[in-house]
């Protein structure tokens, strides 16, 4: 069990976490059709906007109610009014997800009122899907905002109907990159399952190009298909952020479900596999059973590398949980582990603390570490350190590829052992190089 401590400094320094905000915009960046509007100031949504731009590298559709002094202090249901009504003239979106900020939650806007108000004086906005989800930045992290808004998804559109034996529905959490979610439904797909993903981020922020300009997400998961989840015959939460939505499924269609926590390293997925084997009677397609011995050659090959290696970590919950238990399983050690919010699975880490706090806390626990796990705004801390770093999580914005990244499945398993290998193996020649050097030198004066 870990001891988990929070940071008790006064104020932030060099901050670590990303807000709810902008982690529920990311999730309905996942549905077709929509339109995320940030009901707060411009400079909340700039800012939300600028991380997943630079993150992404792709156009990100994003709106907002514009708050200003006055209409802070007044109130904003008109802002909201007026904010849909013009998204509905000018976009046309199918569902528009509406996120708090800090802003409008410290004011106490009853923004489900305001919509209910909006709703009776608009009836031509009755097909229109307004999912609301109250992400205030001043607590919790992405995680937190992320859930939030797949429960408020699964909650607001679903309609029950026949069950369909074949269909599933899974939830993919902030863990998950695009890539993840491509490699998810590949597998899913070729045991004869249909999966409908919940966000589908897979099919938004994969990098591909669309024919002529967009307001909205072009592709995703659909209206159509989120309401068809009540048929849903089984639900696989993966990440332990999707067990609230995945519970929500099961109190409204009786949609039995299991949690994945990780989908990264040899036995989760076996596990994984063997679920979805279960679920629809069908065998191990030969092709995954010659990805788990391709990876089992490349744990092979590599584990010299990181065995006794002590690394140090910078990770929202649910991918801390499953990096750490991979590269347990690896045989590397964990020196430090450092998250953003609360969450079940910390306590029951197999490290000796986690530290819920930032990148100044960070980096006061990682003397003596042979490699660093963070997004890249660990990557000063690891330049003034001279320690390598992995870059993982969100915002990644001096590397290239982050929709397509996987890290899942065998395949996804087998690219994240070799990055991770490559860098232990650059450290030692890097010092293999130096100590040579040194000896010339030393050789040299004598």
């Amino acid at each position: 069990m870990a001891i988990v401590t929070t940071s008790n400094k006064a104020l932030t320094v060099n901050p670590l976490k990303q807000s709810q905000a902008l982690g529920a915009t990311l999730a309905f960046l996942g549905l077709k059709g929509t339109m995320p509007l940030f009901h707060g100031a411009q400079g909340c949504t700039a800012f939300a906007k600028v991380v997943l731009v630079r993150h992404f590298r792709e156009a990100i559709p994003l709106a907002t109610t514009a708050m200003t002094e006055v209409t802070t202090i007044l109130g904003g249901e008109e802002n909201v009014e007026q904010a849909i009504l013009t998204l509905v003239e000018k976009a046309n979106p199918e569902i528009i997800g509406l996120c708090t900020t800090g802003l409008t939650e410290t004011r106490g806007d009853d923004v489900e009122g305001f919509l209910k108000e909006i709703r009776d004086r608009h009836p031509e906005l009755n097909n229109l899907a307004i999912v609301f989800a109250p992400t205030p930045d001043f607590k919790g992290a992405l995680q937190d905002g992320f859930a939030v808004a797949v429960e408020s998804i699964v909650k607001e559109i679903p309609r029950a109907g026949e069950i369909r034996t074949e269909q599933v529905t899974i939830l993919a959490s902030s863990a998950f990159t695009p890539g993840d979610v491509q490699e998810i439904k590949e597998i899913v797909t070729s045991f004869g399952l249909v999966p409908i993903f919940v966000p589908d981020l897979g099919a938004s922020l994969d990098g591909h190009l669309e024919d002529g300009y967009s307001a909205i997400t072009v592709s995703g998961t659909s209206l159509k298909q989120l309401r068809e989840v009540g048929s849903s015959a089984f639900t696989l939460a993966l990440g332990e952020s999707m067990r609230g939505a995945a519970r929500i499924l099961e109190e409204r269609f009786d949609t039995p479900y299991e949690v994945f926590s990780e989908l990264t390293g040899l036995e989760p997925v076996d596990e994984f596999i063997q679920a979805l084997a279960f679920l629809s009677g069908n065998s191990v397609p030969e092709k995954y059973r010659r990805q788990r011995r391709q990876l089992q050659d490349a744990m092979l090959d590599t584990h010299f590398y990181f065995g006794a290696k002590r690394v140090s970590l910078a990770l929202e919950p649910d991918l801390l949980w499953s990096t750490v238990h991979f590269l347990q399983s690896m045989g590397a050690q964990i020196h430090a582990a450092v998250t953003t919010t609360r969450s079940p699975l910390l306590e029951q880490l197999p490290v000796k603390s986690v530290t819920i706090g930032d990148l100044e806390d960070f980096e006061s626990l990682i003397d003596g570490s042979d490699l660093l796990i963070g997004n890249s705004n660990v990557s000063a801390i690891a330049k003034q350190l001279s320690v390598p770093l992995y870059r993982l999580g969100l915002p990644i914005y001096d590397r290239l590829g982050n929709g397509q990244f996987t890290k899942v499945g065998y395949r996804g398993t087998i690219e994240f052992v070799f990055g991770i290998g490559n860098l232990f193996l650059e450290q030692e020649e890097s010092l293999v190089t130096s100590h040579s050097s040194l000896v010339s030198n030393t050789n040299l004066k004598k």
